[in-house]
């Protein structure tokens, strides 16, 4: 079994800045693709900041200069900081992880529980 237990959500005035934080533990040999995805009501599920085993990093336009993603391969975190938040940026934020669970396995998506970003005045 994996879990991500992600952290950092609330409520923030337009402006402002929020970090989320999660952190992935169980069965895990490897973290390949590590990231954030956003849901608002109504909405599809967006990928919001996904980072790669080796550094690459990517990023959806809407948040391009404001969104800053980071990892830690040894600790198996990944941050989301946020500046610049908008209303528009309110959603429900999800960690993913596409997980290996043995060397010689595929890669599996794991998903958190979300955590509910609002942005508002």
């Amino acid at each position: 079994q994996v879990q991500l237990a992600e952290s950092g959500g609330g409520l923030v005035q337009p402006g402002g800045s929020l970090r989320l934080s999660c952190a992935a533990s169980g069965s895990i040999w490897s973290i390949h693709t590590m990231g954030w995805y956003r849901q608002a009501p109504g909405k599809s599920r967006d990928m919001v900041a996904i980072t790669i085993n080796g550094g690459a990093t990517s990023y959806a336009d809407a948040v391009k200069g404001r969104f800053t993603i980071s990892r830690d391969n040894a600790k198996r975190t990944v941050d989301l900081q946020m500046d610049g938040l908008k209303p528009e940026d309110t959603a429900v934020y999800y960690c993913f992880a596409n997980v290996r669970y043995t060397q010689d396995s595929y890669t599996q998506p794991h998903w958190g529980q979300g955590t509910q970003v609002t942005v508002a005045s």
